[in-house]
């Protein structure tokens, strides 16, 4: 049984102004662990294998919560969910910042991962205040924001970590995020929900989906390391199966699911979970290799960058993501997504085969990973938008969720990835991967990248199917 509401109160640019806020604050958050990797393998003495953990446990704990948060925003309105969630982000930040070591580490980045899920939160706001041509150019504009914090916290981490501490690091942005979250609650209205509360939680839908990426992160983290025990990589592989099976049918059957599989079976939001999922792979690659690579120590094929270095090199990508929502908003209405992602696609190929070719310059890897970066920012925000526009009101927190959740999980499937190939291309006795690891990783990504363009083929020209 539905109730009516009343339409939800126009909003200002104020209010628009505090969601973008928001986004850059914990956009800033997320991005500190990247260009300090590195770093804090020093400091906290984590092997390679821990590194890429740690570099991708919030983005796991994202993809459970991004569903999730997106629901209960449908259910019970945008602002209330978003309030109480980066309530979850801050406490997380906090023990980030006080963490002594790993383990302790390791918990502020679950609990930060609840940052995931503001993305649809704050496009439920959006459409829910906004006429649908200016809730386009916004949704481009809070992503791009999200990618601009990105940027500043990619810039600030090194100089933060070697100035101060690796502990001021997470703090600093973590004060931002409450600054800006207060904000929120004072200028944004209520929006009315738009789902009945009827049902709860689907709680055997999260575990089965927790039990499935927390294998999956182990087959593709420990697979390498585990051929000589076939039947231990074996048991990891039947048990994935037996999670992802479980979890679908689950999914299939609930009365109110975490993840509307049905969803996917509508063309627009189904491409673009599959698009995604192969962008974010290809992107993954350039986002953890290149700074590794920038950390190989300069007497050999690197060159021993410190943190505060890697996070100055990286600044043109950044700033190039942080440009290519609004461009992709923009692009999107006026040329149609499929255009868009089309170029997104090629772009972010180019980049990935010329890093392959080209590394032995500092400007290759700054020049390569900006042409990723952009390239995916502009393919993400166009899938992104392409399906909040494309499903009624009451379902833009679900079909978002999957799109980002999808992300989320092609980020950390990539880094896996690379991770492993970079391992097996470690010399016996060496810490310092073979150059040929790098090129095979980019190269992989390459392959992926351009298979996306048969997806991309069956798209139609406009946002809508």
């Amino acid at each position: 049984m539905t109730t009516t509401h009343a339409p939800a109160r126009p909003i200002g640019k104020a209010a628009v102004g505090a969601l973008g806020a928001l986004a850059v604050a914990t956009g800033a958050l997320e991005s500190v662990v990247t260009p300090t990797l590195p770093l804090l393998q020093r400091e906290l003495d984590m092997s390679p294998a821990e590194g890429a953990l740690l570099s991708i446990v919030l983005l796991v704990t994202g993809a459970l919560i991004t569903p999730i948060a997106g629901t209960l925003g449908d259910r019970y309105g945008g602002k209330r969910v978003v309030v109480r969630l980066m309530a979850v982000v801050c406490a997380g930040g906090l023990v980030s910042a006080l963490a002594p070591n790993l383990p302790v580490l390791l918990l502020g980045q679950v609990l930060q991962g609840a940052m995931v899920g503001a993305l649809p939160l704050s496009f439920i706001l959006v459409r829910a205040h906004l006429p649908a041509g200016e809730s386009k150019v916004a949704i481009g504009v809070v992503s791009g924001l999200f990618v601009g914090g990105a940027m500043a916290g990619t810039l600030a981490a090194g100089p933060v970590a070697e100035g101060l501490s690796r502990h001021w690091m997470f703090a600093l942005p973590t004060f931002a995020v409450i600054g800006a979250t207060v904000l929120v609650h004072r200028l944004m209205p209520q929006d009315p929900p738009r789902r009945p509360d009827g049902t709860g939680i689907d709680w055997p839908g999260l575990v089965l989906l927790s039990g499935t990426l927390v294998t999956l992160m182990l087959v593709l983290g420990l697979g390498a390391d585990l051929v000589t025990q076939p039947l231990v990589l074996l048991g990891l592989v039947v048990l994935l199966a037996a999670f992802g099976t479980g979890w679908v049918a689950v999914e299939r059957r609930a009365a109110s699911p975490m993840v509307d599989l049905r969803m996917l079976t509508r063309p627009a939001v189904g491409k673009s979970c599959v698009l995604t999922f192969l962008i974010c792979v290809g992107t993954s690659a350039a986002t953890y290799l290149v700074p590794q690579l920038f950390a190989v120590p300069a007497d050999t094929y690197g060159f021993g960058a410190s943190a505060t270095a890697i996070g100055f090199f990286l600044l043109p990508g950044a700033l190039a993501a942080s440009l290519a929502g609004p461009i992709s908003g923009i692009g999107v209405r006026r040329l149609g997504s499929r255009a868009v992602v089309t170029a997104g696609v090629l772009l972010m190929a180019v980049g990935l085969l010329g890093l392959a070719a080209a590394h032995t310059e500092i400007w290759h890897l700054v020049v390569g990973k900006a042409l990723v970066a952009l390239a995916n920012g502009l393919c993400v925000t166009a899938m992104v938008t392409r399906t909040a526009t494309s499903v009624d009101l009451g379902d833009t927190g679900i079909a978002t969720g999957l799109v980002l959740v999808t992300r989320v999980i092609g980020f950390a499937v990539g880094v896996q990835v690379t991770g492993a190939i970079l391992t097996a291309g470690t010399p016996s006795g060496s810490k310092i991967p073979a150059e040929s690891a790098f090129v095979a990783g980019f190269i992989l990504a390459a392959v992926v990248t351009v298979l996306s363009l048969l997806v991309v083929r069956t798209m139609s020209k406009g946002v809508k199917e």
